[in-house]
């Protein structure tokens, strides 16, 4: 059969299009643990729209939320296996493949949302430590927020005269359970989806947690004492595999990280601005919000995790406490 020229046009942009319909297929998976009314989960929906734009429709990230694709140290380590594309986190939940990356779940290091953003966007230690992931089999594209954690349990807390005989629950991290240890409590490691069944079995006092995920998650419900500690500033840096990273054009990689970049103001206003909305919901909805606990007397039980970590990390410890120091004086 004779084609005519304007056949063989009309053949040739149908396989532009059939190319550009393909290439818009490719589907990258985001997995995080949050439930859907999680900020993290918001965060995670605003970037795939951001991505699907900067990439003229190349690439789509199919997001997968309440550990559906698994927890976090098995997402982290799919990360690595190129399993998945994306995934966030604790800071600390990285700690298994960096292991430095322990020291920023030290207690009590910074006071409030301003200094833990200023140490998380300029702090050179931080920094060094970050570059370190690609080697790990993944890399940090920009930090998203969770929020200080905090404590909800069954019993009233004030002070660690309270956490003797408690068993707490806390994510896989080798300084959260230094610290609780040395609060008072027992811990117990389990993953986030199987901590509300627990504590309603009294197989556990509580949980500890930013606010949101513990609003999110509905643990007030069954652990109805929520006690303000703000132990830990736990933000949660958002990674891509590096099989994945490798696999894309300079073009791409630099739209995946500015599409990352962009969300962190909107993930970090929405947990700051959020809080207090959330902790009058719960307590509309009987849960017993302590905001003066004896943090002194936290403060006072935590110091032999600072000694503990010298041990073990050294002159890592003193550059991480001495970096907090400036911004808890130059930040109110």
């Amino acid at each position: 059969m004779t084609t005519t020229p304007l056949i063989r046009f009309s053949f040739a942009l149908a396989s532009v299009a059939l190319a550009c319909t393909a290439q818009a297929q490719t589907i990258l998976k985001f997995s995080h643990t949050d439930q859907q009314l999680g900020a993290r989960h918001a965060a995670a929906q605003v970037f795939a729209k951001k991505v699907e734009e900067y990439t003229q429709g190349r690439y789509k990230v199919q997001v997968f939320c309440c550990s559906q694709l698994g927890n976090d140290p098995k997402n982290i380590e799919q990360l690595g296996l190129g399993g998945i594309d994306f995934t966030v986190s604790a800071t600390g939940s990285y700690a298994p493949h960096v292991p430095t990356l322990n020291l920023t779940m030290l207690p009590f290091i910074l006071d409030s949302y301003e200094q833990g953003w200023k140490f998380y966007d300029n702090s050179k230690w931080l920094q060094d430590q970050f570059a370190k992931a690609p080697a790990k089999g993944f890399r940090f594209l920009a930090t998203w927020e969770a929020g200080f954690r905090n404590m909800t349990t069954r019993e009233p807390l004030n002070s660690p005269d309270d956490t003797k005989g408690k068993k707490l629950r806390t994510f896989p991290n080798e300084m959260m359970r230094w610290t609780l240890e040395a609060m008072g409590f027992g811990v117990q490691i389990m993953p986030l989806p199987e901590v509300y069944l627990a504590i309603s079995q009294g197989a556990v006092a509580g949980q500890e947690n930013p606010i949101d995920t513990i609003y999110s998650n509905k643990f007030y419900e069954v652990a109805p004492n929520v006690t303000l500690t703000n132990h830990v500033y736990s933000p949660i840096p958002v990674a891509i595999s590096e099989k994945t990273w490798q696999k894309l054009t300079p073009a791409d990689q630099q739209a995946m990280v500015r599409a990352a970049k962009e969300v962190t103001p909107f993930a970090r206003n929405i947990i700051k601005d959020n809080d207090e909305k959330v902790l009058a919901e719960m307590a509309s909805k009987g849960a017993k919000i302590n905001r003066k606990p004896d943090i002194a007397a936290f403060r006072k039980s935590v110091e032999p995790v600072y000694v503990k970590a010298r041990e073990k990390y050294g002159a890592d410890v003193d550059q991480v406490l001495s970096e907090a120091a400036a911004i808890r004086k130059s930040v109110k």
